[in-house]
């Protein structure tokens, strides 16, 4: 058992810590509460005469304590800084200065968005560099290749070699605009094309190339979409010597076959792709609204789904519409000399057709050919 008047007791030395704290924090809120009351009662320093010109630190120095008490309680302590900011502030003060507002002396965010802004106009004015046009070796022709995918471009531009510039549409340069309808319905449903305001500059770049080349190759996919690109291409450019070129792979045994054979863009598959486009237009300007209006804004319907649904709800129309009525029909099992036997069916009768409603009807005509 310990021994309670023994001074290395843990419960008594514990006992003494105990007491310590609290006379502490009695001593603690003793001085808060005297500081508290002296800037209670502190009153501010009179104003000083305008003739008599005091230096500011004699003021200072001659301001009774409770008022700089008061002035410190007022004014908003300083928040408190990182241990990294405090190292580096202790050590290097100009440093720590230069970290926080950066050598341009404005903050390291706006900085950033600056240096962000510079970059973005940078890229601007490069893009609006035009790449200068390739230069013909004397005596050698020189030829344009349009594909749709610029890492086609490059592709097939490794398999040509020199003397063939390979530049990508990225997809099609011209549709119908999105204001309006686009489509004359009174003149044969022609459609209104208009150069897409995104790709003016791929526009532009490709009738440069092209006031230097001795032919065009449109070389746009294998379908109707890349017949329509090729079409709408070949209508800016109005080059002489455009001709077109189709292959299904991307080999350079592929790519040479097609260029040795170069054909013309196929009228066909362009207005199969306009037809499709303007049903779109047709189609998606006239009952997207009533979608909007009837179900929910925002939907859009379809040239293919439109007509789907349409024949549904007719056939759903006439299966509701439908009444049963009773009708007979007439067989009669026959044979002859030689097999097989066979099936009969009466049709008509006096040339007439005939359809029996009822049994007795039915029966009627059985006892008459009997």
């Amino acid at each position: 058992m310990e021994n309670p008047s023994n001074p290395e007791d843990p419960l008594q030395k514990l006992r003494a810590e105990l007491e310590a704290a609290r006379a502490e924090n009695e001593r603690l809120k003793a001085r808060a509460a005297a500081k508290k009351a002296g800037a209670v009662k502190a009153k501010p320093p009179p104003k000083a005469v305008k003739e008599a010109k005091e230096p500011k630190q004699e003021k200072a120095a001659k301001a009774p304590r409770a008022a700089r008490v008061a002035k410190e309680a007022k004014e908003p302590k300083p928040a408190a800084k990182s241990k990294a900011a405090r190292t580096l502030s202790r050590k290097s003060p100009d440093r720590a200065e230069r970290a926080a507002k950066g050598k341009s002396g404005q903050p390291a965010k706006a900085r950033r968005k600056g240096q962000q802004e510079e970059a973005r106009q940078a890229a601007g004015a490069e893009a609006e560099v035009e790449e200068p046009l390739p230069r013909r070796a004397s005596g050698k022709p020189h030829y344009l290749v349009v594909v749709e995918s610029p890492a086609k471009a490059k592709t097939i531009k490794k398999y040509l070699g020199s003397g063939y510039t390979v530049k990508a549409s990225v997809g099609h340069l011209k549709d119908l605009p999105k204001s309006k309808m686009g489509v004359d319905i009174e003149h044969g449903f022609q459609p209104e094309y208009h150069v897409i305001k995104t790709k003016e500059k791929v526009l532009h770049e490709l009738k440069r190339q092209a006031q230097v080349a001795d032919k065009v190759f449109l070389a746009t996919d294998p379908d109707r979409e890349g017949e329509a690109i090729a079409w709408h291409i070949a209508e800016e450019m109005n080059h002489p010597e455009t001709f077109r070129v189709m292959f299904n792979e991307i080999t350079e045994k592929a790519v040479k076959a097609a260029f040795k054979d170069p054909g013309r863009i196929d009228q066909k598959r362009v207005d199969a792709q306009q037809a499709r486009r303007v049903l779109d237009r047709l189609v998606g300007y006239k009952i997207s609204p009533l979608l909007w209006e009837k179900i929910r804004r925002g939907l859009s319907a379809g040239r293919v789904q439109s007509v789907a649904v349409r024949l549904i709800c007719e056939r759903e129309q006439e299966i509701r519409a439908f009444v049963p009525q009773e009708y007979w029909s007439l067989h009669a099992y026959l044979a002859a000399a030689l097999p097989p036997e066979f099936v009969a069916t009466l049709r008509e009768k006096d040339g007439q057709k005939l359809v029996p409603s009822t049994g007795a009807e039915t029966q009627a005509i059985v006892a008459e050919l009997e």
